[in-house]
């Protein structure tokens, strides 16, 4: 998931909208700015890595001075905590608030892929587009409409506690060359290089597809796999990003958006 620059309107309020004092930091009422920091933090911290102020605004395109004045409203606000040196860190109720929009996220994508008809790579910037718009009954029935998926479309758990009881997958660039595998999700941070994410639809190498590993060469950098569409290689850097379960999968954990009846 690609998160957008935030509005630059945004940077002279609070990370809650004015005028509400309840701390319930419901994600609907969160700016359109604070939604893009806290999103950019859950993506940034996934498997325990370090973030820092500094590096979020790389992320996303603002200064470093902008991104820690926002870090310490949504600190404020109880949704940001600073661990260790400059390390952030989302609490509790950061962390639902940011798993709502990454869910609303996903449940977008869906809708823009699976329906709308959209590739990868531009669903992931129309919903990010749209995310901070759509009311809590949209969200709902959309929710109903796509069949209450667990995942986004490249596989990524909505939530933490999907996270919990769903397997973690190994590294298709540990996979030694001869195994069969199934693709099982692409992680956050490869959904955000467009390029790769448009190359693996175009191999068809998404959650669910069967793969071999016909090769792997650490001294080439370098993976090549038999997939749906045939051969294709990889760096062993993006093959590093995408997590697949050796074998065949249980065909119960990749979502399926319900045919719609006429």
């Amino acid at each position: 998931m690609t998160a957008s620059p935030p509005s630059r309107a945004s940077g002279g309020t609070t990370g809650i909208r004015e005028g509400r004092h309840d701390r319930r930091h419901d994600r609907h009422d969160l700016s359109g700015a604070a939604q893009e920091y806290l999103l950019a933090l859950r993506v940034m911290a996934v498997d325990g890595r370090h973030v820092t102020a500094a590096q979020v605004g790389r992320h996303l395109g603002v200064s470093t001075q902008a991104a820690s004045e926002m870090f310490r409203r949504l600190a404020a606000d109880g949704l940001v905590s600073q661990a260790d040196g400059r390390e952030l860190v989302l609490t509790d109720a950061g962390r639902a608030a940011a798993d709502g929009i990454f869910r609303r996220h996903a449940l977008l994508e869906w809708l823009l892929t699976a329906v709308v008809g959209l590739g990868w790579a531009e669903s992931d910037e129309e919903a990010a587009r749209l995310q901070g718009a759509i009311s809590p009954r949209v969200e709902t029935r959309l929710d109903e409409m796509l069949g209450h998926p667990e995942t986004c479309p490249h596989g990524n758990p909505i939530d933490a506690s999907t996270a919990r009881r769903r397997p973690a997958g190994v590294l298709l660039s540990k996979m030694d060359a001869g195994t069969r595998a199934t693709v099982y999700r692409i992680t956050e941070e490869a959904e955000e290089d467009p390029a790769l994410l448009s190359y693996l639809e175009a191999r068809a190498l998404t959650p669910g597809a069967h793969i071999t590993v016909l090769a792997r060469s650490e001294s080439l950098d370098s993976l090549t796999l038999e997939g749906p569409l045939g051969r294709a290689t990889l760096g062993l850097r993006p093959a590093s990003l995408i997590h697949v379960l050796p074998g065949d999968a249980d065909p119960a954990l990749f979502h399926h958006v319900p045919v719609a009846r006429s």
